[in-house]
């Protein structure tokens, strides 16, 4: 049993990005991916984020536009980098994983970001390992 948290890094530049895109797609839920590499300790280093259309276009839930999830899958594979999961945001809620989230996370090895904009100038974004109905926040480190 694995007994310390994953460990997850990203870059503040793609930091800067991701709330910056949530910010415009407000009062929606933004979406995306994020993908890098992984060590032989199961940590995870983001190389590249995606950012996806929310094709629900909601502020309480998220779908990722199918064909911009593919051509992004296409993109890790070109640049040598491997799906390490997605990232979505919160417009009036914490960052943690809701029931939905929670539900519709199907992959166990996937981290799951979340940015919250309940308060627009103090973004908070975690990232959390979610198997079934229970979720671990990961150590997310922003470098």
């Amino acid at each position: 049993m694995n007994l310390r948290n994953n460990m997850i890094t990203l870059k503040r530049k793609d930091y800067d990005s991701i709330v910056e895109y949530a910010k415009e797609q407000l009062p929606a839920e933004a979406c995306g991916l994020i993908a890098g590499t992984v060590d032989g300790n199961g940590d995870k280093t983001v190389e590249k984020v995606y950012l996806l259309t929310n094709t629900d276009d909601s502020s309480e839930h998220f779908t990722m536009d199918p064909k911009e999830q593919l051509s992004s899958v296409k993109d890790m594979r070109a640049n040598g980098i491997a799906p390490l999961g997605n990232w979505h945001s919160h417009p009036e809620t914490p960052s943690r994983p809701s029931d939905e989230d929670k539900r519709l996370a199907y992959d166990s090895t996937a981290s799951y970001m979340i940015l919250s904009l309940m308060d627009k100038e103090n973004p908070v974004l975690n990232s959390f390992h979610i198997e079934g109905t229970n979720s671990n926040k990961e150590d997310l480190v922003i470098v």
